[in-house]
């Protein structure tokens, strides 16, 4: 779970180096939060993607990861997806104050990574609201 969660610190760190980070505060000016809210479960989608990526790329190359870090990271994307997180703390859900995904999409996004190691297919602000 601790390397998912550093995988994914480097995300943003790419996300940074590709400016996409810079286009993000930006937009922070420009939108309600509601909206911007919507942008910021993209942003970090695609840093559980970029995690998977790395998750990949370390195993076909260092063979580092031992039989059980994938499921230790797709549960640790589980356990922190705003759905679960909110019905744990408030009793209910919110979508429209989400600002990292459902549990089942950064599953899904971190999984996407891993499985195609192609940092190309990673463009979550595609995805349909």
């Amino acid at each position: 779970a601790m390397a998912y969660v550093i995988a994914h610190e480097i995300g943003h760190h790419v996300q940074y180096l590709q400016g996409t980070s810079d286009k993000m505060n930006r937009l922070r000016q420009q939108l309600s939060e509601e909206e911007y809210n919507k942008y910021s479960v993209k942003l970090e989608l695609q840093a559980d993607f970029y995690a998977g990526v790395w998750a990949h790329h370390a195993q076909r190359m260092k063979n580092i990861l031992e039989n059980n870090d994938l499921e230790e990271a797709l549960n640790a994307a589980n356990a922190i997806g705003d759905d679960r997180l909110q019905k744990q703390s408030q009793g209910q859900v919110v979508p429209e104050s989400f600002t990292h995904g459902t549990s089942a999409q950064r599953m899904q996004w971190f999984k996407k990574g891993f499985e195609t190691g192609d940092i190309s297919q990673g463009n979550t602000f595609d995805l349909i609201d």
